[in-house]
């Protein structure tokens, strides 16, 4: 590919709203790991948040940068990609985050950056500067990470019942509030390698297009470190309106079903991140969470906020898309 002309200045001023994102990622996506433990009321909401803030982080020593390569290299053809492109997508994925935020919906981060980076694309190069192999993965993990961890999740929930058969409520209840910390912690770390890595893909996207690094070099060890800590930081301040959509409002949990569904969810993450497919988990552990519901009972599960759940995730990639190919529009302009 060749190098753009593209200013430091701009280049920083993108690598910092990367830095955004991410941090956005990690405030959004907060509920999905601590939901299940504050509403089982195992953990105090800011204990929490410090515990997955801090596995986000660790994940950096857990999971190779197989989702970053995907990002960077795998969704749309390298010799496109411009300032303009990556200032698109960044802010199509950033302002649909703020939206769905606003009104407490637990939609995608990761769909919402491949949604800003198909429309920038589009409007800058047409259809064919889409990866089909790379978009194909994302797109059929929407369905298959949701239904992965609701079979997960439930199927976790079926083996712990029969395992816990002859125990009373209570010493069950004592047993996974401990529990739910182990499995709280394995979602956060999933969720912090499979997340964090997709804003390294951007950013790596960036300086390849502004000549600050050949695609035969490796991830720059600062990209991988800055976006752990941008997401840890992210975590710890948390985004609250979605903790209580996740965590009571698609069925009552207890302990058991807590630890039940992030367990799930954990098992679909690491899998995904081995794979280097990259997964939103939000939806990973709403399906987890579906999964637990439904094995008490189907009218356990409040299916019309499951419901406005998936139309959210239906209209991520499109709209983030069109927002992402008008701030295209936009950057040409003033960048």
């Amino acid at each position: 590919m060749g190098t753009m002309n593209i200013s430091l200045g701009v280049v920083v001023f993108l690598v910092v709203l990367a830095l955004a994102f991410d941090f956005m990622n990690g405030f959004h996506d907060a509920a999905n790991a601590i939901a299940t433990v504050v509403s089982t009321r195992v953990l105090r909401p800011q204990t929490a948040v410090l515990l997955a803030a801090f596995f986000n982080v660790v994940a950096i020593f857990v999971f190779q940068l197989k989702v970053a390569t995907t990002v960077g290299k795998g969704t749309i053809d390298p010799a496109i990609i411009d300032h303009y492109v990556v200032f698109g997508a960044l802010v199509g994925a950033i302002t649909w985050n703020v939206i769905t935020w606003y009104y407490g919906i637990p939609s995608s981060s990761s769909h919402a950056l491949i949604g800003g980076l198909v429309g920038a694309a589009l409007v800058k190069a047409g259809p064919g500067s889409l990866i089909a192999s790379g978009l194909i993965k994302a797109v059929v993990f929407i369905l298959v990470s949701p239904l992965l961890g609701m079979l997960l999740g439930s199927l976790m929930m079926l083996i712990v019942t029969w395992a816990c058969r002859r125990m009373t409520p209570r010493g069950v209840d004592k047993w996974f509030r401990r529990l739910q910390l182990v499995s709280a912690s394995l979602y956060s770390l999933g969720h912090g390698g499979n997340d964090a890595q997709k804003t390294m893909g951007i950013i790596w996207m960036l300086l390849i297009a502004a000549g600050l690094s050949e695609s035969s070099d490796p991830l720059p060890m600062w990209v991988v470190l800055s976006c752990y800590m941008a997401i840890g930081l992210g975590t710890m301040f948390g985004g609250w309106r979605i903790v209580k959509t996740m965590g009571q409002k698609i069925t009552k949990l207890k302990p058991v079903g807590g630890f039940c569904a992030e367990t799930g969810g954990a098992m679909t993450l690491f899998l995904a991140t081995a794979l280097g497919i990259p997964v939103s988990t939000t939806h990973t552990i709403t399906g987890a969470i579906v999964g637990v519901g439904a094995t008490k009972k189907l009218s356990a599960v409040r299916w019309g906020v499951a419901g406005s759940i998936v139309w959210a995730w239906v209209l991520t990639i499109p709209c983030s898309a069109l927002i992402a190919a008008l701030f295209w529009y936009l950057g040409c302009l003033v960048l």
